[in-house]
Parts: C-alpha cells; sequence; structure tokens
C-alpha cells in the first residue's frame, strides 16, 4: 500500500511540468493548456468526496479492485489524445480514479495492530508524498528525452502491473456502516459538526496545505528571476528535497504515540512560521536559505498532517474514510486557496509577498489551534 499510495497519486501529478510540451504539440496557449491540471484536480476532489465514503460502506478490497482498471484505462486515453477536449476529459478520469491512496490510509489504519496503527499511517503518507513530489522530477525528465505521451502510456503499464499485483496480494476489510448511500453521505454533516477535534484537525491541515502549496505554485518563478536565473530543472531538484522532507511520517509515525501530540502541534507549527521567516528573508537571495527552509517547512507540515490524521482515526474506527474525507476536503480547499492567494501576491509583491501568505497561513495554524486549546 506504500508503494501503490505513491505509484497512484503520481499519476496526477505527472501533467504539470508536461503543459508546456502539451501546448505546443496542440498549438493552444499556456492559459488554454492550464485546463488540463486543474480537470485532473477537480475530478480528484470529486473522487474524494463521492467516492472514499463508500470504503465504509464496501467491503474494501471489492471497492478498490473495482475503481483500480479505470485508471491505465483513463492513462491510455490520455496517451492517445488527440486534441486538447479529449485529454482534458481523460484528466478529469484520471484524478476522479485516482483516490485510491485515500482508500489506502485508513485501510493501514485499520489493519493494523494498535501499537503499530499511527506507524502504518505514517508509512502510506510517506509512499503518498513521495510519489506527489518524485512525479514532477520523472515526468520532466522523460517527456523532455520521450515526449508527454509517453510519460502516460509508462504510467498505465505500471499501473497495470500493480493491478495484478494487488488482485493477489491486497486484504480484505469489511464494512462498519450498513446503512444507504444517502445516510452515509448525511452522516459527514454529522461528524463535522458534532467532533470539535475533527474541526481542529481539518483546520490545521487547511492551513498547512495552503503554505505547502503556497510554496510550491511560484517556486520556479521565484528561480528563474535574479538572483537565481535558473530553469526548470533547478526547480525540479527541489521536488527531490522536498521527498526527504516526505520521510518524515514514517519516522514519526513509529514514536508518534508516546508523544504528546498537543506539543508536537505547537512545536512544528512553530518551526513552519521560523522556515517561512528564513524563505523569505536571506531566501530571498540565498540558496543555502532556501533549501534549510523547504526541507524544514516540509517535515513541519507532514507531521502535522500525521498528527491530525492519527487523532481522528482514533476518535472514529467505525468511519475512517468518512472522517477523512472531511478532513482531505478541507485539506485541499487549503491547497486551493493557498495557490491562489500566492499568485495573487507573487504578482504584486514577488517573493516576500509568497512569504507573507506562507507566514500568514503558518501564523493562523498556530494561533487557531491554540484559541481552541484554551476554550477547551
Amino acid at each position: 500500500m506504500t508503494i501503490g499510495a505513491g505509484l497512484v497519486v503520481a499519476n496526477n501529478y505527472y501533467n504539470q511540468p508536461l503543459l508546456g510540451l502539451i501546448a505546443r504539440d496542440f498549438k493552444v496557449s499556456e492559459s488554454e493548456v492550464g485546463i488540463v491540471a486543474m480537470l485532473t484536480q477537480i475530478g480528484y476532489a470529486t473522487g474524494l468526496f463521492f467516492i472514499v465514503p463508500l470504503a465504509d460502506m464496501f467491503y474494501r478490497r471489492r471497492l478498490v479492485l473495482t475503481i483500480f482498471p479505470f485508471i491505465p484505462l483513463s492513462l491510455l486515453l490520455a496517451t492517445f489524445s488527440y486534441s486538447l477536449t479529449w485529454l482534458a476529459a481523460a484528466s478529469f478520469l484520471i484524478g476522479l480514479s485516482c483516490v485510491i491512496p485515500q482508500l489506502f490510509v485508513p485501510m493501514a489504519a485499520t489493519l493494523a495492530t494498535i501499537d503499530k496503527k499511527s506507524y502504518s499511517i505514517g508509512l502510506v503518507m510517506s509512499g503518498l508524498l513521495i510519489g506527489v513530489l518524485a512525479s514532477r522530477v520523472v515526468s520532466g525528465v522523460a517527456g523532455e528525452y520521450l515526449g508527454w505521451r509517453y510519460v502516460f502510456f509508462g504510467g498505465a503499464v505500471v499501473m497495470f502491473a500493480y493491478w495484478m499485483l494487488l488482485i493477489r496480494q491486497l486484504p480484505e476489510v469489511a464494512p462498519a456502516f450498513t446503512g444507504r448511500y444517502g445516510a452515509l453521505m448525511r452522516s459527514l454533516v454529522h461528524y463535522f459538526r458534532s467532533d470539535r477535534e475533527l474541526r481542529l484537525a481539518s483546520w490545521r491541515g487547511a492551513c498547512s496545505f495552503a503554505t505547502f502549496a503556497a510554496f510550491w505554485t511560484t517556486l520556479v518563478f521565484h528561480l528563474e528571476g535574479p538572483p537565481f536565473h535558473a530553469g526548470s530543472g533547478i526547480a525540479g531538484a527541489f521536488g527531490i528535497l522536498g521527498v526527504t522532507g516526505a520521510v518524515a511520517p514514517a519516522v514519526l509515525g513509529k514514536r508518534i504515540d508516546r508523544l504528546k501530540k498537543n506539543r508536537v502541534i505547537i512545536i512544528m507549527s512553530v518551526v513552519s512560521l521560523l522556515s517561512w521567516l528564513l524563505l523569505g528573508g536571506p531566501g530571498t537571495t540565498s540558496y543555502v536559505a532556501l533549501i534549510i527552509g523547504v526541507l524544514f517547512i516540509d517535515m513541519a507540515l507532514q507531521a502535522i498532517h500525521l498528527t491530525n490524521q492519527t487523532i481522528i482515526f482514533a476518535r472514529h474506527p467505525e468511519a475512517t474514510n468518512r472522517v477523512n474525507t472531511i478532513y482531505m476536503t478541507s485539506y485541499f480547499i487549503g491547497g486551493s486557496l493557498g495557490t491562489f492567494t500566492a499568485a495573487l501576491a507573487w504578482q504584486s509583491m514577488g517573493w516576500t509577498g509568497v512569504a507573507i501568505v506562507g507566514t500568514g497561513c503558518s501564523l493562523l495554524m498556530l494561533i487557531g489551534h491554540l484559541l481552541f486549546r484554551r476554550k477547551k
């Protein structure tokens, strides 16, 4: 599941470094080709909200194996798309079907013994995050030398091979919900309204992913300008640094049950805040500051993410997929707002504006957590 989480989620991000190649191939503008990346994320959000809760209603193995064939089929549709419209439709289907990792994370929590639960969540989360970050590097290099269609075709081959492995080895998990789909979806509202800890975790997740998205969305623009004047290859290399930070959940997962989660959240929120102060100060002109900043900000945000999921899964073992849907929906809303706000800040104030956005989101995360704890 750890390996599969990385391989599957990578399909959602292959297109980002390839947009320039796709635009030239279809003879469209950069603004027009942006619909490919947008529809992939819309498809993913749609699957996250409408498909992931089904794992509490149906046998988990059966659901995964039913959805999975649509992943290589969608990738093949993208491979052989000869118009932007067809590629956009394929991109939506890729995002919709590639929600499998969000089924694996709660599944790992359910299958693990009590003493290994947090470690299992952290391990699968590390695989997922490495897939997100490494996919951009892989697709950028492969697209440059082979062409963008070969990236999607290679992804389809990998997914078919992994599908065969899942058929042989994926264990079964029985459903915990026995009602109808309408009641299942209404229960999302119930959990969100009745559980203050879930709402707080969703707030922390939204703020943390907003800071993450703000950095990675604008980094390439920052590196292209003075004093760096670097190309996309250097920006891709920073993705490798992000992979290093993504290992944090696997390491922390071994120890988090012995730590006070409130203390972990406060410390990591402060680390995130200090990282942005470093990125916005010396990081404006120094590679060293950027490298240190990205390592610490990734480590902090992934540690907070793991802690959030450990808390909500422990509180609702009967509804792990539904609470994960609530949490991850908030998470991606935060990421979207972070991306949008950082883009506006970059246009008006450059990297300084982006640093203000990142610092502000980290500060909101810390203040929201402290105010909730004081009120409680």
